[in-house]
């Protein structure tokens, strides 16, 4: 192998590395955001697991994040929480799971 072939192979390895782990941030990012609407929700232990994995699991409808924003929106449109309410805990889970996600490694 060549030097570029290594390089190349680095910065492929590298690029797959930091796809994986931006993936595992939004996985991470959605059960917290779930887990906040739950509360909101009255819901607490299993209850609010569950929630928190049906906001994981809409992540997956379309690319970005507005299908789990729709959700919630929805979700929570009796308690008076607003989407903009939603969109500010969406970035500081955002931050948490980042955190915890570093933490682990």
């Amino acid at each position: 192998m060549t030097t570029f072939d290594n390089r190349e192979t680095a910065f492929e390895n590298k690029f797959a590395h930091d796809a994986e782990l931006q993936f595992k941030v939004v996985v991470r990012r959605n059960k917290l955001l779930g887990q906040w609407a739950a509360e909101r929700l009255g819901k607490s232990g299993e209850d609010a697991e569950a929630y928190a994995k049906t906001v994981v699991a809409a992540d997956f409808e379309e690319a970005g994040d507005q299908d789990v924003i729709r959700k919630l929106v929805a979700d929570l449109a009796a308690t008076g929480t607003t989407e903009a309410d939603i969109v500010a805990a969406l970035g500081t889970k955002a931050g948490e799971a980042r955190h915890q996600i570093m933490e682990a490694m």
